[in-house]
């Protein structure tokens, strides 16, 4: 019989507001894991730490002590989610293992770095800890994203419901999981600017990080001429069909409406326009009767949930949509340690086998 195992994923997103940390239970192994979240926490990210990391998203020149400080109180911040998830859910037990995301502060493959210090975590955990999931796949020439999609297929494919799984990050991504698909069958993407260009937004509009449930947003109402110009800019980025990152924030069609608008017009324009080419994006994949599910912070923003007709929560699933993210992670991490690729030819366009995913400390373990 296997022994269970249980892993603890970390991510956080563009709005920079909380590492989420989600523990995930798992029987058996590699691409026969049967895979299970159970509890999550968000904890907020230290406000000098958030501050240098926007700086860095944003470009901004840091000296390398200033980046060597917020990397490592960044990894005590991650300690400090695990430590909280295991608190307030003391049935957990011991965690086999730690997967760690990090921060995106630059994606322009083959450059990518996911920033975060695994050394504080492991300080504080007695087991193997991973980080650095997407540089395998970069160095084999793929774009080192979407990376979610095995993870979606492992726990959430049906034996009869085609499922679309859409997470409104950053910048949006989607998994197609065709009913009773295998592992191969999984269709990812990104799709377009998603939570990148509605916080900036909304810093720019209302000078904060974020629209609140899109509180603002739901009270505006579109521009014509600024949705028309939005939309050309965003289904640009669909016909592309390549990995989204640096530079694909749509700061220069914000740059051109930001003060011609009304705040809560301005925000408006942004969630519908971002949900109609999203929805525009996933139907044509999604086989007749699929199911579209959201995840991801852009689901807790009203406006653009409605602005994508048909769709459900990730809860529906029993999974938090603010969790799948680390949740995903914790299923990664899992993969890796049992010497699986984590990341899909067909998705990232990887040309090569991967040896061994993810740095570790610990060295890789035979879980």
């Amino acid at each position: 019989m296997t022994t269970p195992r249980l892993a603890i994923g970390c991510m956080t997103g563009t709005s920079l507001d909380a590492i989420d940390a989600a523990a995930v239970h798992a029987v058996g192994h590699g691409l026969d894991l049967h895979a299970h979240p159970l509890g999550h926490v968000s904890v907020p990210i230290p406000d000098d730490v958030r501050a240098d990391l926007r700086r860095l998203c944003n470009g901004d020149a840091l000296t390398t002590r200033q980046i060597t400080q917020c990397r490592s109180a960044f990894g005590r911040a991650h300690a400090d989610a695990v430590s909280l998830l295991l608190e307030e859910h003391a049935e957990l037990g011991r965690p086999t293992l730690v997967a760690l995301h990090g921060q995106t502060v630059v994606h322009d493959p083959p450059l990518s770095w996911q920033l975060v210090d695994a050394w504080p975590v492991a300080d504080r955990f007695a087991c193997p800890i991973v980080s650095d999931l997407r540089s395998a796949d970069l160095a084999a020439g793929g774009q080192g994203a979407p990376i979610t999609p095995l993870s979606d297929w492992l726990m959430f494919r049906s034996p009869t419901h085609a499922r679309a799984i859409v997470n409104l990050g950053g910048f949006c991504n989607a998994t197609i999981l065709p009913a009773g698909g295998a592992h191969e069958d999984v269709i990812g993407f990104d799709v377009c600017a998603c939570n990148q260009l509605l916080d900036a937004g909304a810093r720019r509009a209302l000078g904060h990080d974020y629209d609140e449930g899109g509180a603002a947003a739901s009270r505006g109402a579109p521009a014509p001429d600024a949705s028309n110009a939005l939309l050309d800019f965003l289904r640009a980025q669909v016909d592309s069909g390549r990995s989204l990152g640096t530079g694909d924030e749509g700061m220069p069609w914000l740059d051109t409406w930001a003060d011609r608008l009304a705040p809560r017009d301005l925000l408006a324009t942004i969630a519908v326009g971002v949900g109609r080419v999203i929805r525009e994006r996933v139907s044509p994949d999604a086989s007749q009767g699929c199911e579209i599910y959201l995840a991801g912070g852009g689901a807790r923003n009203a406006a653009l949930v409605a602005a994508i007709p048909g769709a459900r929560p990730l809860d529906d699933l029993g999974v938090a949509p603010q969790a799948r993210e680390s949740a995903a992670m914790a299923v990664l991490g899992l993969l890796a340690a049992d010497g699986v690729p984590v990341t899909l030819p067909r998705v990232t366009g990887r040309r090569t086998q991967v040896p061994l995913s993810g740095a570790w400390i610990n060295t890789r373990p035979t879980l």
